[in-house]
């Protein structure tokens, strides 16, 4: 499933035995145990939180929620129709304690069952309301993660030019992991080149920090370059109308030289001066994007420590709704002091066929080199 500059990718290899075995996947296990009444038992929870929520100062909401009210308000009257369950007979609880319980568990480590204690509701409810959430926001990505086109790419490429001096971004492009438990099926395809189970995110921003394009979904064995080449972002760097007047993206060394991508020179030991400064107004425009992962993963919280689902065809979706709103807060002026800063990628850029692309973007960048 794709949707304008989003990429979502479902596991298909994970479809049978995910089905089949999916009793043991804890969210169902939640959902099923809603329906075992007959030896329910009901524990004691803090009641009437949402009425401590409504005494918060502004700065005590947005310390626990990670966002301010108005961004809430906002957020919550986008996709208020969207949590609504129009079945007789089957109501759901209000769409703003589902939106706040959804932030809660996406802005915070905590676990399911601290969650339901602190929101007075059962535990299949607070993975449903978290579900519901993650999806409407998912549905109306395409509203707010867009390609930059027309005026918006002049300003994008201007504010990157004034911020480091290298001319024409049109963003900077990077990929990181977020950590998941094993899954059940296929969990060694999940164990990156660092040793732990991940699912891979890669994100194009502006100079703002705004997210332009993101893909989720792989495993995190597979290669940074491997996952562009299946991303959309891939179809836009052979798309002259993407890239106008003839502008580029920013990557590092992962990723492979291409004249709509320009990565960095390789330090030999025996670079010249200009090769020096290029690398130099290319690392400082380039890390707005690490800045982007930074700050969404400061955000949502649960991106930085491990994502609080097993079921790898519904991580894809909650880590998009995660970037949905980082952008909401971006376009609302919501800013977030967080000192959270992603490593930085290093890879062994692959051999491809593509020369002709790749020559002209080494012309391209040595252009560049010796212009600046």
């Amino acid at each position: 499933m794709a949707l304008t500059a989003v990429g979502y990718l479902l596991m298909h290899r994970n479809k049978a035995p995910e089905t089949s075995s999916s009793s043991s996947d804890e969210e169902w296990d939640a959902i099923i145990k809603n329906y075992n009444r007959e030896n329910r038992q009901l524990r004691p929870r803090i009641i009437d939180y949402e009425n401590v929520i409504f005494r918060y100062s502004d700065e005590e909401f947005k310390s626990h929620f990670r966002i301010s009210r108005n961004t809430f308000n906002y957020l919550h009257d986008i996709i208020e129709e969207n949590l609504v369950r129009h079945v007789p007979g089957c109501p759901t609880i209000p769409s703003h304690h589902q939106l706040m319980i959804a932030l809660w568990k996406m802005a915070t480590m905590d676990s399911y069952r601290s969650v339901c204690d602190r929101f007075n509701v059962g535990r299949a409810t607070a993975v449903r309301a978290v579900r519901r959430v993650c999806h409407a926001l998912f549905i109306k990505s395409s509203r707010f993660i867009q390609w930059p086109t027309g005026e918006r790419a002049i300003e994008v490429m201007h504010g990157f030019e004034r911020a480091s001096g290298f001319p024409k971004v049109i963003g900077a492009i990077d990929g990181t992991h977020i950590r998941i438990n094993g899954p059940k099926q296929n969990h060694a395809d999940y164990i990156n080149r660092k040793g732990f189970h991940s699912i891979q995110l890669q994100v194009v921003c502006d100079h703002k920090t705004l997210i332009t394009h993101c893909y989720a979904g792989h495993p995190g064995s597979v290669h940074d370059q491997r996952v562009f080449r299946l991303s959309e972002v891939a179809d836009y760097v052979n798309d002259d109308d993407k890239f106008l007047e003839n502008c580029h993206m920013l990557g590092d060394a992962a990723y492979e030289i291409h004249q709509h991508l320009l990565t960095p020179y390789r330090d030999n030991g025996h670079l010249t001066g200009k090769q020096k400064n290029y690398n130099y107004r290319h690392s400082a425009a380039r890390v707005t994007v690490e800045r982007c992962i930074g700050l969404l993963k400061g955000r949502m919280r649960s991106l930085l420590h491990c994502l609080p689902m097993t079921r790898v065809d519904l991580m894809a979706e909650y880590i998009i709704a995660c970037c949905v709103i980082h952008n909401i807060c971006i376009l609302q002026g919501d800013e977030l002091n967080v000192i959270t800063i992603p490593e930085h990628n290093q890879g062994n850029v692959e051999t491809y066929s593509r020369e002709v692309r790749r020559t002209a973007g080494v012309i391209k960048r040595d252009a560049i080199m010796n212009s600046l």
